[in-house]
């Protein structure tokens, strides 16, 4: 498709639109903890709780870009 390889696409999807979409994710955690008037404290906890996953997403990145550079 458009001469690049499935590989590349899905590589693509994978960092760039897996990563916009966790930005997204992060504005509504941030709308909801705006909505709620949750406090510093509350929403802290809002980041921590639904945002947590995605701090394993990113590391999983990093490890692998520290491992294949390190090569």
């Amino acid at each position: 498709m458009f001469g690049f390889s499935e590989e590349q696409i899905a590589a693509f999807g994978l960092t760039f639109g897996v990563g916009a979409f966790m930005l997204y994710m992060l504005f509504i955690i941030g709308q909801l903890a705006w909505e709620s008037k949750a406090g510093k404290f509350g929403t802290f906890v809002l980041f921590l709780g639904l945002a947590f996953g995605m701090v394993g997403f990113a590391a999983k990145f990093l490890i692998q870009w520290f491992l294949t550079s390190a090569l």
